[in-house]
This record gives C-alpha cells, sequence and structure tokens, in this order.
C-alpha cells in the first residue's frame, strides 16, 4: 500500500492493512490449450482425445457446449444429454440447453423437447413449450390459462405460438375481448401493424374500427365522430394525441380541445395528453411553456415534469416561479441533494440565507454532485464514507475458490465476454452480499472493471464501495498524457469512466471505441492535428494509445469552449453544435444553472457525473479534492485551497455519484 493511501486512509479512519494474499487459480499455464480446444469445437472437429486432456480444466463444459452447439442440427438426443447432464447445474449446460431445445423445436420432436425442457425466458422457448405440450396431450385447464397470458402482450409473438393460439380460439377460449385486449395492448405500444394484423379476424365492423383505432395512433385523424363513445374509444383517443404530441405539442393540443367533449374524456385522459404536451413544449424550453405546464391536472405530474417545471423557471430567472415549483414537489423528490441544492441557491437569491445554509447542510451530508457543490457553498470538507470488501481471509479464500468464479475470469481473460456475462451472473445468484465485494474486488484485479459498475448490487452500503466502483488502471499513461495536455488527471480518469467503465475494448453502438469511447473520424482528426502516430481504428483499443488520443481531443474540446470543463465536457457527450445552442439561448447563466437547464437529460447527467467522479478520483490519486465549483471553470487551487474529505455519518450516507 502506497503513501499516499495509508495517509487518505487514516484520514477517512479506515484500517491501512493490505488485503489477504487469496485468488482465483491461475490458468495462465493451461490457456494455449484452451484456446486450441475452443477453437477446434468452434470448427465442429474437437475428437475424444483432444477433449480428455481437457477433462480437468475449468472450461472443459464451455468447451463442450460450444461443439455441440456447433453440430447441433445432426446431433442425437443421447449425446447432448450425456453433456448436459456431465455439466447440470452449470451456464455452460444451460447454454446448450438452449440452443437444443430451439433445434428441436425446429424439428418438431415435441416428446424429447418436452423430456429436456426447463423454464425459459425467452419467449420463443415458451412458445415452443406451450406447443409441445399441444402436441403432445397436454394442453389441459392451467395450459389455456398460460397461453392466454401469453397472447396479452403489445408485441408480436414467434411463430411457435401460433398453434397453441389457433387451437386456443378453436376451443372458444380466444374470443373477440381477448383479441380486443391484445389490439389496445399494441396500440399502447405503437404496434399499428400488428394491431391492423389482429383485425382481420373481428367482424368487418369491428375490423374497421380497430383499423381507425390504428389509423388515429399514427396520425390522428378526423374520422372519430364514427367512433362509439365508450371507455375504449376514449383510450384511443388518448394514446393517438399523446403521440402526436411528442411530434407537435400544438397541434395535439388543439385536438385535445375539440376531442375531449366529443368522447367526454375524463381527467386522466386528458392529463395525459398534456402531460406529453408540456413536456415536448418546455423539453426545448418553447414560448408558451409555464403555460402548458399550468394547463396539467396535478394528478398527472410525476417526479419528470415537477423537475421540468423547475427548470423552465430558472430558465427565465423566475426565482418566484422556481421556488413555487419546488414546493410543489413531493416530499421526498425535494429532498433529493440536487433539489435541496437548487433551492437553496433560489433561497440565497431572496435574501433567505439562514434557509439557504440549513438545505445547503442538509445536502453537503452526501457523496453527490449537488452536495460537493452545496459543501463548496458552505467551506466544508466533501462527505465521502468508504468501504472496502471483507479482507476476511477465509471469506476470500472461500470466494476465490468458488468455481464459478474461475470460470468467469477465465473466460473473460480469453476474451468470450458474453459467455463470461453467463458465467458471472449465475455465480452473483449464489453469493451473499459480504461474498460479491470480493467476488467484484476479484474481478477488478482481473482487470474486468466493469462488474464494480454494474453488478456492484442494490444494498443501501454497496455504492459505498469506492475502490471498486472507481478502478484506476493506467494511472501512469493518464498522469502523463494529462500534464502534456494541462489537464486535471482526475477530470480525465473520470471522463473515462463515465465513457467506458475502463474497459478497454467497450464499443458503442455508434462506432465509438475504446477507454475514451473515440470515434475513429474523431481519433483521426486528433492524430493529424497532434502529429500522433496513429494505426487505424483497432489501435484504439490499445489503452495508452486510447488515452493519447482521447486527452488530446479532450484539450482541443477545452480550447473550443473557451476553457470552460464544463462545457467541455458537454460538448464530449452531446458535441460543439447543441453546446453552442444552449449559451446563446440563455447566456451568462452560472455554470449550475447552465448544467441544470441543458435540454437533454443524458447529457445534462453525464457534466453532473464527470464533475462528482473527478472528485472521487482526486480522492483516489491526491487523497484531497479540486473544489467543483472551481473545477467547472478550469481554476487551479492551491493545496490549502484543496477539499479535505470526512464522514459525516457514515450508517446513513446513500447518496453517491
Amino acid at each position: 500500500m502506497s503513501l499516499r493511501f495509508f495517509m487518505i486512509f487514516l484520514l477517512l479512519g479506515l484500517p491501512a492493512t493490505a488485503r489477504p494474499q487469496a485468488a482465483p487459480a491461475d490458468l495462465s499455464a493451461q490457456r494455449p490449450l484452451i484456446v486450441g480446444g475452443f477453437q477446434l469445437a468452434e470448427q465442429g472437429r474437437l475428437n475424444a482425445s483432444d477433449a480428455a486432456r481437457l477433462a480437468s480444466h475449468p472450461l472443459h463444459g464451455w468447451v463442450e457446449a460450444t461443439l455441440w452447439r456447433k453440430r447441433i442440427a445432426t446431433a442425437g438426443a443421447g449425446d447432448i444429454r450425456t453433456v448436459l447432464a456431465r455439466h447440470d447445474g452449470q451456464p455452460a449446460a444451460d447454454w446448450l440447453r438452449e440452443a437444443w431445445l430451439v433445434e428441436l423445436a425446429r424439428r418438431k420432436e415435441w416428446t424429447t423437447f418436452r423430456a429436456d425442457y426447463r423454464p425459459m425466458a425467452t419467449a420463443e422457448l415458451r412458445c415452443a413449450d406451450l406447443a409441445a405440450r399441444l402436441a403432445t396431450g397436454a394442453s389441459d385447464a392451467a395450459w389455456e390459462t398460460e397461453v392466454q397470458a401469453m397472447w396479452l402482450t403489445g408485441s408480436g409473438l414467434p411463430a411457435y405460438c401460433d398453434a397453441p393460439f389457433a387451437a386456443l380460439q378453436a376451443r372458444g377460449k380466444l374470443g373477440e375481448d381477448l383479441r380486443w385486449q391484445r389490439i389496445e395492448l399494441a396500440l399502447a405500444e405503437g404496434q399499428s401493424a400488428l394491431a391492423r394484423f389482429l383485425a382481420r379476424s373481428l367482424s368487418a365492423s369491428a375490423a374497421a374500427l380497430a383499423n381507425s383505432y390504428a389509423d388515429f395512433v399514427d396520425a390522428p385523424h378526423a374520422r372519430t365522430a364514427a367512433w362509439p363513445r365508450d371507455a375504449r374509444s376514449r383510450r384511443i383517443a388518448a394514446e393517438g394525441l399523446a403521440r402526436l404530441a411528442r411530434r407537435d405539442p400544438e397541434a395535439a393540443r388543439q385536438q385535445l380541445a375539440t376531442l375531449a367533449p366529443a368522447l367526454d374524456l375524463d381527467e386522466a385522459q386528458r392529463g395525459k395528453v398534456l402531460y406529453q404536451v408540456a413536456l415536448w413544449t418546455v423539453a426545448s424550453y418553447l414560448p408558451g411553456s409555464a403555460d402548458r405546464l399550468a394547463e396539467v391536472p396535478d394528478s398527472a405530474y410525476d417526479e419528470r415534469l415537477h423537475e421540468w417545471r423547475v427548470r423552465e423557471a430558472m430558465s427565465r430567472h423566475d426565482t418566484a416561479a422556481a421556488l413555487a415549483a419546488l414546493e410543489r414537489m413531493p416530499a421526498v423528490q425535494r429532498a433529493d441533494p440536487r433539489w435541496q441544492y437548487f433551492e437553496a441557491r433560489l433561497r440565497e437569491r431572496n435574501k433567505e440565507r439562514d434557509r439557504a445554509r440549513t438545505l445547503y447542510a442538509q445536502a453537503a451530508n452526501t457523496a453527490t454532485f449537488h452536495g460537493f457543490l452545496a459543501a463548496d457553498r458552505l467551506k466544508l470538507p466533501y462527505a465521502l464514507c468508504p468501504l472496502e470488501p471483507s479482507t476476511d481471509a477465509a471469506l476470500r479464500q472461500r470466494v476465490a475458490a468458488n468455481p464459478g468464479l474461475v470460470r468467469a475470469l477465465e473466460l473473460y481473460r480469453l476474451d468470450r465476454l458474453g459467455l463470461a456475462i453467463r458465467e458471472w451472473a449465475a455465480l452473483l445468484r449464489g453469493l451473499g452480499e459480504a461474498e460479491r465485494y470480493v467476488a467484484i474486488d476479484f474481478a477488478v484485479d482481473a482487470g474486468w472493471h466493469d462488474r464494480g459498475v454494474f453488478t456492484i448490487g442494490e444494498a443501501p452500503d454497496a455504492l459505498r464501495y469506492y475502490g471498486l466502483r472507481f478502478p484506476l488502471p493506467h494511472e501512469r499513461t493518464i498522469r502523463r498524457e494529462a500534464r502534456k495536455h494541462a489537464l486535471d488527471p482526475a477530470w480525465v480518469a473520470a471522463q473515462t469512466r463515465a465513457e467506458s467503465a475502463f474497459m478497454a475494448r467497450a464499443r458503442s453502438p455508434a462506432n465509438a471505441r475504446g477507454l475514451m469511447q473515440l470515434l475513429p473520424t474523431t481519433a483521426d482528426m486528433t492524430a493529424k492535428r497532434q502529429g500522433i502516430a496513429y494505426r487505424g481504428v483497432d489501435s484504439l483499443y490499445d489503452p495508452d494509445i486510447n488515452i493519447i488520443l482521447g486527452t488530446a481531443h479532450l484539450r482541443f474540446e477545452l480550447d473550443q469552449q473557451r476553457g470552460l470543463p464544463y462545457q467541455a465536457i458537454a460538448a464530449y457527450n452531446a458535441g460543439p453544435t447543441p453546446v453552442a445552442r444552449w449559451n446563446r439561448d440563455r447566456p451568462g447563466f452560472e455554470p449550475d444553472f447552465w448544467i441544470e437547464t441543458v435540454t437533454y437529460k443524458e447529457t445534462r447527467d453525464y457534466v453532473a457525473r464527470v464533475l462528482a467522479f473527478s472528485v472521487i478520483y482526486d480522492w483516489r490519486l491526491d487523497g484531497d479534492a479540486v473544489p467543483v465549483t472551481e473545477r467547472m471553470l478550469g481554476r487551479t487551487v492551491n493545496a490549502a485551497s484543496r477539499r479535505k474529505f470526512h464522514c459525516p455519518t457514515p450508517s446513513s450516507a446513500p447518496n453517491t455519484p
């Protein structure tokens, strides 16, 4: 343990002892053998002698499952059952069973399917199970109930459900009422094509009405006079207008004024439409936003709209209206550190300094972005109550020896991430809370850093395991590149944590790659601008290359945003064009109000998250932190002005970034 970390732990009253040395089995010496086994299995060429050499390896089951999934089209029940029995209870066997059941359903070998079936989560296999029971004479009353439950969905279903649905209809158990229920479910999910398909089995007049409903949900029309004035028509009208409001709020509002009295829409139905009208008006701060918010019945308000009512008033510098909106929030929502902080800021503007200080003090007891801002207003140390995984040697040894952990970590090291995640999920289901944190600790040590981010759990204290949730690999590279570009290393680490959770091979749907999630075009431009050697898109998975290019790009964004980190962070997430628009629409806003009134939820939360993460990484890197208020503006401070950390109430610190 470094001297710096020893001092941090002393300051926070934590033991500075090193963790016991128990560790999962090191399988590196056997890795070439198991890699070869997987390659042969994927080609369908693993023979008995090859398999025998792997029999004692922890991943033997996965290799066998891979082989038989490759051979599944010609496999016999005896071969598959032998493998399933040998690895029963392991995720590898479940993975093979899924493929085997799909194959049996394709073959329509329903007796074998039923013998080998175990309850599955996929709709395809649930439908296949219903078809198998029908084909083998097991379609009893319980079966009918299950088929009816399967029917009631707004989404399309696999073809294996067709025969059970046809049989249910033939028995008179899939009548018009159930068909209408599903049509309404489909329309509620915007699945108008499915609704039209389902309407074909209705009577001619009912089908015409269902198609008119589907047309209205797609694009509200004027043919509603022919609709019956009943509950269903009212529900469809509210659904269609609510969907229109997302595209054209004012058009939906105008049509509502005509349809509400014509169909006798109740308050909830009118509220559903007016909610969307207000939301999609205020989300862009369009003219009339305050009026549209005022038109929404109180019964239709939820936390989201309460927040927007506050933001809308803040966007107009209307302190009184913002405070009134805060006072109308539910008590639990109003007590969130975000809104405690902004209420304090607004009270301060109103010269209500004592009330403001009380609210700041409450928010400052939380390890959150707004808690850190509140602490800055009062010049208090930052609240942080970290926990560490158990150091109990017996517990750590027990977790280290868990076969599921050994398999999961080795699959991760082999870059078989999908299989590793299956194994990891099964592992966690069998662990207690303390064991979970130790398992995550082992995963982080193995470089599987996102396990501490995405699988930390929901226990009240889970988020306080900062060492697990905020890994710090590549520290030397981060410090070096941050220094080169005059950036705060804690910010670079925080940006990386927010982008990829330090997973070097992360790739987004938009094709952003690597630790700092660089698009290939951005990487190429940055490399050319900086004169950095760049070997193409695959090199973005190299941690050093990605950090070199990512920090250079971050510096570029900072320069483009006039040296303001909070706007550079926003630009890194949303691009420079929206940032320019937000500056144009709300010029001169203080950083905290600017961030809160950003129109994109993703960017609004992202900026707050990166700034809060920067505090945690300051703690990890140096044991104290640059005040967030100064960090947002890109200011440096001397050592005496950095924020210290303290733990005010360790047993009641659930609010963390």
